[in-house]
């Protein structure tokens, strides 16, 4: 695995959030790379450990996710203040331009950093995301979301899982399992396996309207003209076809990859995702 630095930054409201920097080629863009709603920095583990070398890259863990502070209000736990703090970090670190990496939530923080400035986007991968979240989707991930799990063995976690989220990766192996429990999970000092998140991040969820709340079409349009690719698992159910196709006839630039035989989210170590970040990369660098 790649080496990387652990390092802390602060949001305005004075919490300490964390992030996993991987060295790279200094006169490259570094890639931030952004998870999804309960996921974490380690999502990107084996995505940089592939990169890394080449390129900088920046995992963050936002708000009450791994080893960032959770909040006192949970309803800051909406995409306009991890904006906030994502902004905060780019302006501690003094980065100019960005890649982005979003996967899922990160995707939709990713349009809106575009927003924000898209003078400093040299390229963005969306996770499968858009501007239009499918309520299927969106109704699977409200049925776990905030659930306290706590176990006593990885391999009852890696299970348990398996049960929730089977259906987006049939292919699955116990030995993927195993893995992904391990990026979702930590182990508590008294030796319990639990979900590595504030479980208040639901909350929001709960708020009618909580999951969006306004138009994202204008976001994700900020791309339009910026290196994009954008990866659709061919069983999402919470990006479908129909807003794939839209987004790629609105956004120029817009690379639409399907990943055969995945749901909501691609791993990004699919042969078909490290294609579509290689290729993403490399328009990157020509575009300069």
């Amino acid at each position: 695995m790649a080496a990387w630095r652990e390092d802390y930054w602060w949001s305005k409201d004075g919490l300490r959030l964390h992030y996993r920097d991987y060295p790279g080629d200094s006169a490259r863009p570094p890639i931030l790379c952004i998870p999804g709603l309960t996921r974490n920095a380690r999502d990107f583990a084996d995505t940089a450990a592939r990169l890394a070398g080449e390129w900088r890259l920046i995992c963050v863990d936002l708000r009450g996710r791994g080893g960032s502070a959770y909040a006192k209000d949970p309803m800051t736990y909406v995409p306009l203040v991890y904006l906030q703090d994502l902004e905060a970090l780019l302006a501690e670190l003094a980065l100019p331009k960005v890649v982005l990496f979003g996967t899922s939530l990160g995707g939709m923080l990713t349009a809106l950093l575009a927003s924000r400035g898209r003078e400093r986007i040299a390229g963005a991968l969306l996770n499968d995301v858009g501007p239009v979240l499918d309520p299927a989707g969106l109704t699977r991930i409200r049925t776990y979301v905030g659930k306290n799990g706590s176990f006593p063995t990885w391999l009852h976690a890696a299970r348990s899982i398996a049960e929730v989220q089977g259906a987006a990766h049939p292919g699955f192996t116990i030995e993927d399992w195993l893995a992904m429990a391990k990026r979702l999970c930590r182990i508590t000092p008294a030796g319990r396996i639990v979900f590595d998140y504030d479980m208040k991040v639901a909350e929001p969820l709960r708020v009618p309207g909580g999951e969006s709340g306004f138009d994202m079409w204008p976001a994700f349009e900020s791309l339009a003209g910026i290196p994009t690719t954008l990866l659709r698992g061919e069983l999402s159910d919470l990006l479908d076809t129909d807003c794939a196709a839209r987004m790629e006839q609105r956004l120029t630039g817009l690379e639409l990859v399907t990943v055969p035989g995945i749901g909501h989210t691609p791993t990004l170590s699919e042969p078909e995702s490290v294609a579509a970040i290689d290729r993403l990369l490399a328009r990157v660098l020509a575009a300069g």
